[in-house]
């Protein structure tokens, strides 16, 4: 630090004799000679301050604008708008296939297949399947009840979450509810695997599973009752019996005061609400109770 200093007294001629001597001896004389010839043939440029002004207040005038464009939001949002549209409308063109059906409470559905094969939704029930892969693979997807006749072709498959389906035509109803499953075979031959068992149902023979327990059981219709206009059961808890109910005339009942473990064995009609609940309420000795949308069962001897 203290040699710099010397050098800048030196440039400056204020070293003394002595001080010379001493820097000298720790530089190359030669390059401090150079640097003092070269330095002093520096000349500052001269600054006409008053020009310089003038110049640049005349710049400032002459500066050319920047012109700024406002959006317009209406028409940002408008071509926003056509863009969401074009962007859905070509998913649903190339990607979606999917075709859905769901029937309500207290609702039917005739659904006719690409393949000319039709299919019957019970009430509260939902079907599903692929348009575009139609042709090549029959394959439906169902969550609650419906009646098939299933036009000849290549297999047609109908998955549940309980077990899958599988015929190349005949006529055929699948009923998949909670802790319910059961399909009866009306013509044909038809193939059924549950838990990775295959079980083949010939024309009049039913498949059940309730609670996990497997029955199988022959039947004389021609057609399933539901279609009817009634739904009909062998042997099945209230529990079952009470939700058909609900799904078929859309009520709320409670039945917290009975057994409803207790098994069925009858029919009720979808046309009188009722006739209907007397239809299942007496043969078990019990007694409701309504108001509007809700029902409520009682034992004979309630209070």
């Amino acid at each position: 630090m203290k040699q710099e200093k010397d050098i800048l007294k030196w440039f400056n001629q204020e070293l003394s004799e002595k001080e010379i001597a001493n820097l000298k001896a720790s530089q190359k004389t030669e390059t401090l000679s150079k640097i003092a010839h070269y330095a002093s043939q520096l000349e500052a440029p001269e600054i006409d301050a008053q020009k310089a002004l003038e110049d640049f207040k005349t710049r400032k005038l002459s500066k050319k604008e920047t012109k700024v464009k406002t959006l317009n939001y209406k028409q940002f949002l408008r071509i926003a708008a056509v863009f969401a549209i074009l962007l859905t409308s070509s998913y649903f063109l190339f990607f979606n296939n999917l075709q859905s059906f769901e029937t309500q409470y207290a609702e039917t559905e005739t659904v006719q297949l690409p393949d000319n094969s039709e299919v019957v939704l019970n009430a509260g029930s939902k079907l599903s399947f692929n348009k575009k892969s139609w042709k090549n693979k029959r394959d439906l997807e169902l969550d609650g009840e419906a009646f098939f006749k299933v036009a000849k072709g290549k297999k047609f498959t109908v998955h549940t979450d309980a077990g899958t389906v599988q015929v190349l035509g005949t006529q055929f109803n699948v009923k998949e509810r909670e802790n319910f499953f059961e399909v009866t075979c009306y013509e044909g031959l038809v193939s059924v695997t549950f838990n990775n068992e295959t079980i083949k149902l010939a024309k009049g023979k039913s498949f059940r599973i309730l609670n996990n327990n497997v029955e199988f059981k022959d039947i004389d219709a021609t057609n399933p009752s539901w279609l009817q206009q009634e739904s009909s059961f062998t042997n099945i808890p209230l529990s079952q019996v009470i939700e058909e109910l609900e799904r078929q005339y859309n009520l709320q009942i409670d039945a917290t005061s009975v057994d409803t473990n207790q098994l069925f064995t009858g029919t009720f009609t979808h046309n009188n609400k009722d006739i209907a609940l007397q239809s299942v309420t007496i043969p078990l000795k019990l007694s409701y109770s309504i108001t509007g949308k809700n029902v409520t069962f009682k034992n004979y001897d309630a209070n």
